[in-house]
């Protein structure tokens, strides 16, 4: 294995036909083709899955490029300390269920980077969020534990090598717009909850009650709304009356006046936290960015 062979693959995957590939490398497509698959046969794995339309990822190519993506990223920034190169166009990638801190945390984090990156932040479901993770495809998760999930999502990192780190501990809440019936209350109970829209986040394939971004969510209710993103579901927040149960943690500045946050009167948590690869070591900018997380949780 080499550190060619490994851009080789990088490149491939984000152009996704060998001859487009071959054309940004320089090199020719056989020459390309040969390498990738004397790569192959080193590790007994298929990378790419041809097709007629080009190549795809398999599961273990998608597991071996996160990998391949770390060792590029820590052998260019030792090329940067130590050989005095060019600044490269770093990259980080941080998935997480739908809290406006993670947002907040990941804007401070561009704040300390250069002019030249390619980040992304992807608000997602929640066997997503350990897959992206376990694929190395983003090097932190942030999601929620407590007495429901726990189990189910414990085994979930365990058989991919993940390890959960606890930032807070949160006490259940609703959001709903100011101007719900429910806005002037101090404390909401479940009863209180009763007549409104309960909306929710979609999860998709595993959309099993233990892979759930909201607690309590094996609770009856008369209606129910689905959602995939934040916006959506505020917007559904205001103009139904309807609620949400989360952590409690909005940032006004990032979500605007319009929604608030009430407590909500059970006894059970949330205990948020994030997971990373057991077997990887953290870039510079997941050290950076779980240190800006871990100030929000202080705060």
């Amino acid at each position: 294995m080499t550190l060619t062979q490994l851009k080789y693959i990088v490149e491939v995957a984000r152009s996704q036909t060998i001859s487009k590939a071959a054309e940004k490398l320089y090199i020719s497509q056989p020459s390309l083709t040969s390498a990738i698959r004397e790569l192959e046969n080193e590790f007994q794995i298929t990378i790419f899955q041809r097709t007629n339309k080009g190549v795809i990822l398999t599961k273990e190519g998608e597991e071996f490029l996160g990998y391949a993506r770390q060792v590029l990223m820590q052998t260019h920034l030792m090329e940067e300390r130590y050989a005095g190169a060019m600044p490269v166009r770093h990259s980080f990638c941080v998935s997480t269920q739908h809290y406006s801190f993670a947002v907040e945390a990941f804007v401070e984090l561009l704040k300390t980077v250069g002019d030249t990156y390619d980040f992304s932040i992807r608000e997602t479901q929640t066997y997503e969020i350990i897959e992206d993770v376990a694929r190395l495809k983003s090097e932190v998760g942030i999601l929620y534990l407590n007495a429901y999930n726990e189990a189910v999502l414990k085994k979930a990192f365990k058989e991919h090598h993940l390890q959960f780190e606890r930032l807070f501990i949160a006490r259940p809440h609703v959001f709903v717009g100011i101007h719900s019936p429910l806005a002037q209350k101090k404390l909401v109970t479940l009863q209180d909850l009763e007549a409104y829209p309960r909306l929710s986040y979609e999860q998709g394939e595993h959309n099993a009650f233990y892979f759930s971004e909201e607690i309590l969510s094996t609770l009856e209710s008369k209606k129910d709304i689905r959602v995939c993103d934040r916006a959506t579901l505020f917007n559904l927040l205001i103009g139904l009356n309807g609620y949400t149960i989360c952590s409690g943690v909005i940032n006004e500045q990032l979500n605007g006046k319009d929604i608030i946050a009430i407590p909500l009167d059970v006894e059970d948590y949330m205990e948020i936290g994030f997971i990373h690869h057991s077997q990887v070591v953290y870039s510079r900018f997941a050290k950076q960015y779980i240190e800006i997380l871990k100030q929000f949780a202080i705060d």
